[in-house]
């Protein structure tokens, strides 16, 4: 483990995702203690954007962005929302100088699968659709995420793929949950992982499949062509149990024909680029945000 991080271990307990009311407060508290992001460079707005039902978003616009990332929050689909995310989006976008837009999509388990994705998807559209409103060029615009964030960034570019939907330009998976069966090595013996591990996972696919089925479109591992896909950057920490979902997506979508560049953050854990004292942090969230640059530059 890297030192930076080890010292944080005894304040990140896991979250009792067995009563995700509880979790969605001391999730809120937790992400309220995050230093204030600098918006003095961006617009910050508010908008809802029109579907069945409709979906909140906070847009984050750089002086200058030509380029847009349709962004979506971790907490395993259980928690989170866009006032948590507020300091990673506004960061994000800062550090890309990428329109973020940042979704509030519906939790598990009162909205189980595919909800969120719906969501996802209805934002991606919507996006596509106001470019000139937005001022962004439509040929580039890409989705991302972190965590169960990026399972629905994967999800999506499927589903735009297969349905001929809006062109996609990059997907930014950091950290994904792509697989719900669990079996990879790292899905099996991270046990006592800081901040998620396999039973905090394994919880928040109980609650976000519900009594459905996994399919493609919900554990974007089970699809099995993924050739067509945009190129992608995926990042991996060392200490999850998505380690190695994450790396096998990432070789098999190289397999299909995809690009990709794949990130392995040695001595860290799930979600530990929040704790942004440690310099390893800082790297991990200037990397997301460099490639997203590069993959939006004409």
């Amino acid at each position: 483990m890297d030192p930076e991080l080890e010292a944080f271990i005894p304040l990140l307990a896991p979250l009792d995702l067995s009563d995700p009311v509880t979790a969605r407060k001391q999730f809120a508290e937790r992400a309220a203690a995050a230093p204030s992001p600098d918006t003095s460079t961006m617009e910050v707005e508010d908008r809802t954007v029109s579907a069945d039902p409709d979906v909140p978003v906070r847009i984050y616009r750089p002086h200058g962005a030509q380029g847009a990332v349709v962004w979506l929050h971790g907490g395993g689909g259980v928690f989170g929302d866009l006032d948590t995310e507020h300091p990673w989006a506004a960061r994000i976008a800062d550090l890309s100088g990428a329109v973020v837009i940042s979704v509030g999509y519906r939790l598990a388990p009162e909205h189980p699968f595919p909800a969120a994705l719906e969501d996802a998807y209805a934002v991606l559209d919507w996006t596509a659709g106001h470019a000139d409103e937005l001022g962004i060029d439509p040929a580039r615009i890409a989705v991302g995420g972190h965590s169960a964030g990026a399972n629905l960034a994967a999800a999506t570019a499927l589903r735009a793929r297969d349905e001929q939907g809006p062109a996609i330009r990059f997907q930014l998976l950091n950290q994904p949950g792509l697989d719900d069966r669990q079996m990879t090595w790292s899905a099996r013996n991270f046990t006592d992982t800081p901040w998620f591990n396999r039973d905090q996972i394994a919880a928040a696919w109980r609650h976000y499949l519900g009594s459905r089925p996994a399919t493609p479109y919900a554990a974007p591992a089970r699809a099995a062509d993924l050739s067509g896909l945009p190129p992608a950057y995926i990042a991996t920490a060392e200490f999850d149990p998505n380690r190695d979902e994450d790396i096998d997506y990432a070789l098999r979508l190289l397999q299909a024909g995809v690009s990709v560049e794949l990130h392995q953050w040695p001595g860290t854990f799930h979600g530990s680029q929040a704790i942004l004292s440690a310099e390893v942090s800082q790297r991990q969230n200037a990397e997301l945000a460099a490639a997203l640059r590069r993959a939006l530059a004409e």
